[in-house]
């Protein structure tokens, strides 16, 4: 079986997203900022870490990025009904 291991900040807007993708790019922390902005208490307090998962155990439009696009590369901002996820898978298996 498919499974992946990623991380996500999740906040309310697209421009939150937007801004916090470029500190990103600027070389800041991703544990650091989604510890600080991320709306996902559980994970944030691990830094957006949200462990080992399969194929269907996140919404439709989480799965497409952990399970189809690179890996090691923060996307979004991805729009699901919580909000604006960053998304960045750190392994697939």
């Amino acid at each position: 079986m498919v499974t992946a291991c990623a991380r996500h900040i999740l906040v309310k807007t697209k421009e939150e997203a937007e801004t916090i993708k470029k500190q990103l790019a600027d070389g800041k922390d991703f544990s650091q900022l989604a510890k600080k902005h991320s709306l996902c208490k559980s994970s944030a307090k691990k830094g957006g870490d949200l462990g080992e998962f399969g194929p269907g155990k996140m919404v439709k439009a989480f799965d497409n990025v952990v399970f189809k696009k690179p890996v090691l590369k923060v996307h979004g901002p991805i729009k699901t009904q919580f909000g604006f996820h960053l998304i960045e898978t750190i392994y697939r298996s």
